[in-house]
């Protein structure tokens, strides 16, 4: 009879068997080809891990055991992301320093994943806040200093006022800080820019080259870079010198503007001032706008206000027609050049607009051309047609007319980007160091590379100033030294860089974590890259994923890389809710620590579970009910070694090829859930057996050790086995014995259509019932209700009757 199955036991003595052999370290035998597997690496965040964090790095280390096992050089390793005002504000509110802040949370972060039994080369861990590792972030600096990419501006910048500190588009989100919610406001200041404009063609051109990331990550960064052509085209104030230069990608239709609308923000209001009749009525209307976001100001469907500037008009360069100008809300100035042509006939919003203020409607694209009688319009037309009510262009198509007419009225032909240069200096502390130095005589000055890392001062207070200066200018020691470059009196630059410099380039550290002399040594860069498999969250395809292709775009213009793009494919994860599906947080108390689970149930139990809750890249509901179910699979893999017989026939032989191609399969495809329902069934059709063969066991054990890798390497070991499981070999499969039926089965509560699930046919009715019910698709519809019965059609259906 087998000992009962104690995971506290038998986890901690594997984990330290692991460590202590250094299983789980990295070999560069270039006789096997090599997987590098990834995922975005945490941010230590006080309140330790969560089953979000689980899933990915769950998943991830799924697939990098699986890659081991099929005779792959695995790279697999992680780090800790660890300066940014996430760490800065927890180190404030708990009055401690950052840097203890970050040394306690790494150390929960790291005895949390080891817990789990991740296997990360622990050797190649990285830190940002490290000075070894961000004297290279540093270095990237310099670089893009040299080439120009890094350039001092005085602009406007997103300024939050809780946080103090400026910040990217890129974090904000619908006009507020994506840190704390706080609306941001445009504030003057001295910052460090990055030209990541530079890149967006670049970055366009090279999502096609990405067809293993996911579509919807591919058009959110079309969209966040958001490239547009068309043409610049002058209007001139009446009896002023002034002029509105408006962007449009229909000079086609220069003929049937109507109006003009300039943006609330533009400074053209203001040089035009003495001439608007109805100032105050203006002013209070730009005030007014200014507390919209940007969501709020451009939503489809949302009604378009404005106010006309009365006393100011402007002509159209086409036809010489006088036209009224407007402030709108739904114009925006930082897009384009912050003013619009308005043609209603040829433009949604445009048409609103005309409408709501009673404004002409000129139709000048006619689909029915040469009839003279277009339609009158109850929509705006945006298709193609011939031009009419455009002079000379009549009868033109309306795409060879646009350049024509471009010429006609002396416009320029533009590309112009929603994406913006790069905010990236913090007035803020805690984070790297901008190695620049202001001098008296020469101006600014790149700290020499012999002297880098410019380290980060210890500090008395690290609180923000709120007066757009970081507290390191409070520093009159750090601030004050040489000119490295004459000689004279010079001051360090004072503002520190973003979270996201760091994170922008440490998978390239990872290949050679130790190197003092070079960012990473390029024969290793050249085994390892790229990243073969990235996992991570959705949230980070407008942010991370586009300032790490950037810099490391930067770097292979630089001949430091030898990939242009850094990530092959993508896996991106799927939220984990709370109970009943509502999301996770601390203000609900339903957060799941999964210390709490792995003490109750074990590692591979949550493990199992995380990775069985549903598709990997569609949310799942944590529920504490179905989480036994994964546990009782364990315990029921753990029983069947009592059957185990080194001699009898293998009576499932079919079965168990089918099972190692589909787990397999669903492995490299990230169909985690799938592969665990195949692995369900195995176990189901073992356990009808008298007696399981031992080949057979340890087949079973060997497709399971990737999720599960405590309780397979114990009863490996257990059977005689001296070489560790994750060391034996993934299990080959014969075609030939793999065919198979399949049933598509309908999953109905009370008789409604929730969800279907495919499996063998004939598959067991118990089993089929057990795995039903922890789908999240199920679980929404049946929890917190009594099950009544389940009805079960034969490899058709299965009805779940539950109280109303």
């Amino acid at each position: 009879m087998a000992e009962k199955y104690d995971h506290k036991l038998i986890e901690k003595k594997w984990q330290d068997v692991w460590t202590e052999a250094e299983l789980y370290g990295t070999l560069e035998d270039k006789s096997k080809p090599k997987c590098y597997v990834l995922d975005m690496f945490p941010y230590p965040s006080g309140e330790g891990l969560h089953t979000g964090h689980a899933r990915i790095y769950t998943a991830s280390d799924v697939y990098a055991r699986y890659k081991r096992l099929s005779g792959f050089s695995v790279l697999h390793p992680t780090g800790w992301d660890a300066f940014g005002l996430p760490a800065e504000q927890y180190a404030i509110k708990n009055k401690i320093h950052p840097r203890e802040a970050v040394n306690k949370n790494v150390a929960t972060f790291r005895r949390q994943m080891q817990a789990l039994g991740f296997s990360y080369d622990w050797e190649r861990e990285v830190d940002t806040t490290d000075p070894a590792f961000y004297k290279w972030t540093q270095w990237i600096f310099l670089k893009m200093f040299e080439k120009g990419l890094a350039y001092e501006s005085y602009e406007p910048i997103n300024w939050c006022p809780s946080c103090q500190t400026g910040l990217a588009n890129e974090d904000l989100e619908d006009g507020r800080c994506e840190r704390c919610g706080t609306p941001i406001e445009k504030k003057p200041m001295r910052q460090w820019v990055l030209r990541i404009t530079d890149y967006a063609d670049k970055m366009l051109e090279g999502l096609e080259e990405l067809p293993l990331w996911p579509y919807a990550v591919k058009e959110a960064q079309r969209n966040w870079i958001g490239r547009s052509q068309g043409a610049e085209i002058d209007f001139k104030i009446k009896d002023s010198d002034h002029l509105v230069t408006v962007f449009t990608t229909r000079p086609d239709t220069l003929f049937g503007a109507t109006y003009v609308v300039l943006a609330p923000e533009t400074k053209l209001l203001d040089e035009l001032r003495e001439k608007i009749l109805n100032w105050d009525e203006v002013s209070l209307y730009c005030d007014e706008v200014k507390q919209r976001t940007e969501i709020e100001r451009t939503t489809e469907g949302r009604e378009k206000t404005g106010v006309r500037l009365e006393g100011v008009t402007t002509i159209n360069p086409a036809n010489g027609e006088e036209l009224p100008i407007f402030i709108a809300d739904y114009v925006l100035g930082h897009y384009g050049t912050g003013a619009v042509m308005a043609v209603p006939a040829h433009d949604e919003r445009d048409f609103e607009f005309a409408k709501k203020y009673e404004l002409p409607i000129v139709m000048v694209v006619c689909p029915h051309f040469p009839n003279p009688s277009c339609p009158i319009l109850d929509n705006a037309y945006t298709g193609e047609g011939k031009l009419v009510m455009s002079g000379a262009f009549d009868g033109m198509s309306n795409e060879d007319a646009k350049k024509k007419i471009t010429d006609f009225v002396k416009g320029r032909f533009v590309t112009k980007y929603r994406l913006k240069d790069w905010v990236f200096s913090r007035q803020r502390y805690w984070g790297e160091p901008i190695p620049l130095i202001h001098c008296e005589k020469c101006g600014i000055v790149p700290v020499p590379e012999k002297d880098l890392p410019v380290l980060l001062p210890e500090v008395e207070s690290y609180t923000p100033t709120g007066s757009g200066e970081s507290p390191l200018a409070d520093i009159p020691e750090w601030v004050n030294m040489v000119c490295p470059k004459c000689g004279g009196k010079g001051k360090r630059e004072t503002n520190t860089m973003p979270q996201w410099a760091g994170s922008s380039w440490y998978y390239l550290r990872y290949i050679d974590p130790k190197n003092s002399d070079q960012i990473f040594s390029q024969e290793k860069e050249r085994v390892w890259m790229p990243v073969d498999v990235y996992v991570g969250g959705m949230e980070h395809a407008t942010r991370h994923l586009i300032y790490a292709r950037f810099w490391h775009k930067f770097l292979y213009d630089l001949g430091i890389v030898s990939t242009k793009e850094p990530f092959v494919r993508l896996e991106s994860v799927g939220l984990v809710l709370g109970e009943g599906g509502i999301k996770m947080s601390k203000r609900l108390g339903n957060v799941v620590n999964p210390d709490t689970v792995i003490e109750s149930y074990g590692a591979d139990t949550l493990r199992l579970y995380e990775m069985f809750m549903g598709p990997f890249s569609q949310a799942g509901a944590w529920s504490t009910e179905s989480i036994v179910g994964p546990r009782r699979f364990l315990e029921r893999v753990w029983r069947l070694q009592e059957k185990v017989d080194e001699h009898d026939k293998n009576k499932i032989e079919s079965l168990l090829h089918r099972t190692i191609k589909k787990v397999g399969d669903d492995i490299e495809s990230f169909s985690f859930n799938t592969a665990i329902s195949t692995l369900m069934i195995l176990v189901n059709e073992m356990e009808k057996l008298s007696v399981v063969p031992r080949v057979s066991y340890e087949t079973l054990l060997v497709l399971l050790a990737p999720f599960a890798p405590h309780i397979t390497e114990e009863l490996w070991g257990q059977l005689g086995n001296e070489k560790s499981i994750h060391l034996a070999g993934w299990p080959t499969y014969d075609d030939t014995k793999c065919s198979e039926r399949e049933a598509t089965i309908v999953i109905q509560v009370n008789g409604k259509v929730r969800d279907t699930i495919i499996v063998p046919t004939d598959t067991d009715e118990v089993l089929l019932r057990e795995m039903v019910l922890v789908r999240p698709a199920v679980i929404k519809w049946v929890n917190g209700k009594e099950i009544k019965k389940v009805i079960v059609v034969k490899d058709r259906l299965v009805n779940i009757v539950v109280t109303n």
